[in-house]
């Protein structure tokens, strides 16, 4: 009798009931996942990616579910072993932290002070690369920060006592073993940013760059458009936020949900559930947040502007048009060619005629499996403890302004345009598609258009910048990785 009172004791105090009572936050993220999926489902808010990512945040704040831990990726690096013994993370820049020395009995000092110690042979006289990475003669890996031992091979000891055996399982100060859970291994393919960078080729796939080449000029309108997310940057620097963290939510302006988890997951991973939702919330708005303002700085006359028929753009220079793209790109800011190469080979695939077969897998069976992994994996990092914070709620905030300012930015450049050219060549409201949500802002655009004038058609003209805000939203990341990643 005593033996089964002990079981069904344990039993309760392991249920998902008594772990929500000793953390009670998690119950309103419960909550606010449910009203995700009631605007995922009841209202339609971009319900092919705010389901799954309303799903995974559900999922990982089932407390005892144990699907997603947020120790396996402390500092954002992952932690353990999962590919031939290897452990994945990022290089840090021990210089700039002070020097690492190894003694007799193999211990890691930094600036003299004890950060762990080696349990395997290791060798004297190692030295630093010019990644900033302690490597021994036999093959050992010294990081700072979270990580500050990595053994090949054998096992991790962190400075706080915390050990990662080779075999990817996390045991803590108490003994007890932590292994990776299921959207563990998925948020790998953010982290590493491939989910991103795979639904960018099915983005290029499915879109057409013809508007674009046939009026070169609506570059400009997409380039102007990414004048939020260096404003908001700024803002979130005023705030209080680092640098990295100010670029990550920056990003939210492009109106691009891929290039902001992308940049995010390299950046400032901590904030990627909030800035994930902020950013894909939006998008779903867009119909709701850019009329006032594409309205309030544009006449009825300047509304009213009928845009002449675009010319007709050959195969050739629509094959041609990627290639010289992802070279220009690559040649200018190589930390932006994952995400333009990428988008320009989709739209190779689509352009070129002799690999339908590939295209048309990037478009429907690719694009519907990442998204589902994406999603899942987002928002199973939106955690009581990340999430339910004043930073949220500032996050949120910056990304309705960063909206706003791009699509004002579009919207007064195609203005300024008419001034230097001295006519109305330009329709002002196509501007404000620069904003790379396609092909939403676009068809915004031709309704706003529309009110003015009926026989005014303008998806097509609104395409152009659309695109353009694509890759311009794209090269902004990269600027951004390459400042301050």
């Amino acid at each position: 009798m005593e033996n089964i009172l002990n079981t069904l004791k344990t039993l309760a105090f392991e249920s998902g009931i008594a772990r929500f009572i000793a953390e009670p936050l998690t119950l309103v993220m419960v909550a606010i996942a449910c009203v995700l999926l009631y605007l995922a489902i009841v209202k339609k808010f971009e319900p092919l990616l705010l389901l799954p990512i309303a799903f995974g945040m559900l999922c990982t704040n089932l407390l005892g579910a144990d699907m997603y831990h947020e120790a396996l990726f402390a500092g954002g690096h992952a932690n353990w072993s999962l590919f031939g013994g290897a452990f994945l993370v990022q290089s840090d820049q021990l210089a700039e932290l002070g020097s690492y020395t190894v003694n007799n009995a193999g211990a890691v000092l930094l600036n003299g002070n004890l950060i762990g110690q080696i349990t395997s042979s290791y060798s004297i006289g190692a030295q630093l690369d010019a990644l900033g990475r302690l490597i021994a003669e036999d093959g050992v890996t010294v990081l700072a920060q979270s990580v500050p031992i990595i053994i090949k091979d054998s096992a991790a000891y962190l400075s706080d006592g915390q050990l990662f055996s080779s075999v990817g399982v996390l045991l803590a100060n108490g003994g007890q073993s932590i292994s990776p859970g299921l959207f563990d291994y998925l948020y790998l393919g953010v982290k590493l940013g491939i989910y991103p960078c795979l639904i960018f080729i099915g983005v290029g796939a499915g879109t057409d760059f013809g508007p674009l080449i046939a009026n070169p000029k609506t570059l400009l309108l997409g380039a102007a458009a990414q004048l939020g997310i260096f404003l908001t940057f700024t803002g979130a620097r005023m705030l209080g936020f680092t640098t990295a963290e100010a670029g990550a939510i920056g990003i939210i302006g492009g109106a691009d949900g891929p290039t902001a988890i992308w940049l995010t997951g390299k950046l400032a991973p901590h904030l990627l559930g909030p800035i994930a939702v902020a950013a894909y919330s939006y998008m779903a708005l867009v119909p709701v947040i850019q009329p006032p303002i594409m309205r309030a700085l544009t006449t009825k006359k300047e509304r009213n502007i009928v845009m002449s028929q675009l010319r007709e753009v050959t195969k050739t220079e629509k094959i041609v048009f990627p290639i010289v793209v992802t070279v220009l790109v690559s040649l200018l800011l190589p930390s932006a060619t994952p995400l333009v190469g990428c988008l320009m080979l989709g739209n190779l695939m689509r352009e070129c005629g002799v690999v339908e077969r590939l295209n048309k897998t990037v478009q429907n069976e690719l694009m519907n499996i990442v998204t589902i992994f994406l999603g899942l994996t987002v928002g199973a990092t939106a955690t009581a403890s990340t999430f339910l914070r004043l930073q949220t709620i500032e996050i949120i905030v910056l990304g309705v302004v960063a909206f706003g300012c791009g699509t004002a930015g579009g919207v007064l450049l195609a203005k300024l345009m008419n001034k230097i050219e001295g006519g109305n060549a330009i329709n002002p409201l196509i501007g404000s598609a620069g904003v790379s949500a396609v092909p939403m802002a676009a068809r915004v655009s031709q309704v706003e258009g529309q009110k003015a004038n009926p026989g005014n058609f303008l998806l097509m003209h609104a395409m152009g910048p659309n695109v353009a805000g694509v890759i311009g939203s794209a090269i902004a990341a990269g600027v951004l990785l390459s400042m301050f990643g």
